[in-house]
């Protein structure tokens, strides 16, 4: 690698206060910005592209990627490593990527010296733990797939490995970067409703989603994964830590895995769907009917051609075929978290799988007015004035990119903290993610124990 594309922290420091009159884009720190109405603006910056390394090329992978092609400038994709061979060949294909920083495995990808500027690990979850600890040892730049990691103690072990480390390391809390969100965050900290008195939040996961990732799919098992309020939920007990803005100091939490077991199979329902079921005209997760009639979760069944044959194929074979009531998932399928904040403030949040649509609901409850958001509209009623003010999420250029926006959102904050070396210029960082985190492991504690935990992170 030529020796140029190593001298970019000394650069950075040579530059000085010179780096800091460059226009900067908007960002959750409340610097300087460049912006029209809600539309995302990007910064020009006077380095060149950071060089990135991508493991993992499955859905997260690309999408992160993929700004590289609508911002070259700013990243470019030098290498990958991905298990799955017509992944890894369609993505090196797709980012013009060297034969020799092609890779299997993780452990192949950083053997020896660091090859780039920054790692993005979009790994399963169980192998999110060991390259973050090598790839901060090595010196990257870490943009790391939630949740961080599979227990509290590994969590810990990244964040003390990497204060010794001094890296920027950026959790993929996408939701910090909506538009949406954001929005719903400065009017709280605007006083629009007075001071925060309580919160409901509401996830409702869509049951296909629940069937297919958290039944079937990668994140099925606590021991493969993480419990499910950690796989898909640290998005919520991080959105509420960070708009309520205290630290979180009581949770509880109840839930358990009601529907998807044996117990509720339907009469003769073989193993895999297509072994001819008795209830394929009425079940609604039906194997054949979800993957042939929809493309949005074909994704997972790792078929480099999507024609009937291949997807039948895969669901007599691979575990998206499997009868939903006869998998060997443990992760709950409703469950409900209670927490108290600091200065007395609670927060009520509901992860529930069995509802026909997605797309998060929250309620705020002030001294002075109330705030409700749907990721569609937010509305902020004044008791005072006794008048309604409506925020439309779907306004012209709102969202530019997955998660509402937030997918983006995030690779823009994160180059700007990399390429200044500035990690007050990412929200998600390490540190920030890991009181969220801790929210969501004393909650699974609870849940099992009956017991209010306290929760305690000092940093």
């Amino acid at each position: 690698m030529n020796a140029q594309k190593w001298n970019r922290r000394s650069a950075i420091a040579a530059m000085g206060s010179a780096a800091a009159g460059i226009l900067l884009p908007e960002n959750v720190s409340g610097e300087r910005v460049e912006n029209s109405g809600n539309a995302l603006r990007h910064p020009k910056y006077s380095t060149a592209p950071l060089n990135a390394i991508v493991l993992g090329a499955g859905g997260r992978g690309n999408v992160y990627a993929s700004y590289s092609e609508r911002f070259p400038e700013q990243l470019r994709i030098i290498g990958v490593a991905e298990p799955i061979d017509f992944r890894r060949k369609r993505f090196a294909l797709r980012y013009g990527i060297e034969q020799m920083m092609q890779w299997t495995t993780w452990e192949h990808a950083l053997e020896g010296a660091r090859q780039a500027d920054i790692l993005i690990i979009t790994t399963p979850d169980h192998l999110h733990y060991a390259p973050a600890m090598r790839g901060i040892e090595l010196g990257y730049d870490i943009l790391l797939e939630k949740a961080i990691a599979q227990s509290w103690e590994q969590c810990l072990d990244i964040y003390r490995h990497n204060q010794r480390h001094q890296n920027i390391v950026g959790i993929c809390h996408v939701l910090r970067y909506t538009p949406y969100f954001r929005k719903m965050k400065s009017a709280v900290e605007e006083g629009r409703i007075g001071e925060v008195i309580s919160v409901q939040h509401l996830e409702p996961v869509e049951h296909i989603h629940m069937s297919h990732s958290f039944v079937r799919g990668n994140w099925r098992r606590e021991a493969e994964s993480t419990p499910i309020l950690l796989s898909k939920s640290c998005h919520d007990t991080d959105i509420l830590r960070w708009i309520i803005g205290k630290p979180c100091r009581r949770i509880s939490s109840f839930g358990s895995l009601s529907h998807f077991n044996a117990h509720n199979a339907p009469a003769g329902a073989p193993y895999r769907c297509a072994d001819g079921c008795p209830a394929e005209t009425h079940c609604p997760y039906y194997a054949p009917k979800i993957y042939r009639d929809s493309t949005s979760w074909r994704h997972h069944l790792a078929i480099e051609m999507e024609d009937e044959a291949s997807i039948m194929k895969a669901l007599r074979e691979g575990p998206y075929g499997r009868c939903v009531y006869r998998c060997d998932n443990d992760v709950a399928d409703h469950q409900i978290v209670m927490m108290e904040f600091e200065d007395r403030i609670t927060a009520a949040f509901s992860m529930e799988a069995m509802t026909h649509y997605g797309g998060r609901r929250t309620r705020i409850f002030g001294t002075r007015g109330d705030l409700y958001g749907d990721e569609q509209h937010i509305t902020i009623t004044d008791f005072s004035s006794g008048t309604s003010e409506t925020w439309d999420a779907k306004s012209p250029g709102a969202a530019e990119s997955g998660h509402g926006g937030g997918d983006y959102g995030l690779l823009r904050d994160f180059i700007s903290a990399v390429s200044r070396q500035d990690p007050r210029r990412l929200s998600s960082t390490l540190e920030a993610s890991l009181e969220s985190h801790l929210m969501g492991f004393r909650a699974e504690e609870s849940r099992h124990s009956g017991a209010i935990m306290e929760v305690s992170f000092t940093g």
